[in-house]
């Protein structure tokens, strides 16, 4: 039997509002866990982000980047920096616009990034063998939907 805060969360899950509530929190409880799976003097958030959306868009400018991270231009100057002076990245000059310069990831920022994706998996693997089959089958389904969501 339902108990009263079980049959009010499952009614307030039924509209759009309360859906987005929940999806709120679990997701950023969820991101808050895979963060402390982290190395110890990892990089932040911002650079973490950056760093693997640099690697994606291999040579990509930095006003690029920061039009594709929501970031103001000279905050991801300072992220660029701070990624540089750690040899994660490396600028280089435009090919064509002698202005601007592009930004790659070296092997070492490759390095940096399969380490810390490996550790974020490998600890939410775990997690997700203490679900039931059919609860793991719902995540499946719904992993598609949460990519659509982020890219929205």
């Amino acid at each position: 039997m339902l108990t009263n805060q079980a049959k009010s969360d499952a009614a307030n899950l039924r509209s759009d509002a309360g859906l987005a509530s929940a999806l709120r929190v679990s997701l950023a409880r969820l991101n808050r866990r895979l963060r402390r799976q982290a190395t110890v003097n990892s990089l932040t958030p911002s650079q973490f982000a950056a760093l693997a959306a640099i690697e994606y868009h291999s040579g990509i400018t930095p006003g690029e980047l920061a039009e594709l991270e929501k970031m103001q231009p000279p905050s991801m100057t300072r992220v660029i920096a701070a990624l540089d002076e750690r040899g994660l990245v490396v600028r280089t000059a435009h090919p064509t616009d002698r202005r601007q310069v592009t930004v790659n990831v070296t092997e070492a920022g490759s390095a940096l990034l399969k380490e810390e994706r490996r550790r974020k998996e490998a600890w939410l693997t775990q997690r997700l063998k203490e679900l039931t089959a059919e609860e793991r089958s719902v995540l499946r389904a719904a992993a598609p939907i949460l990519e659509k969501l982020s890219r929205i």
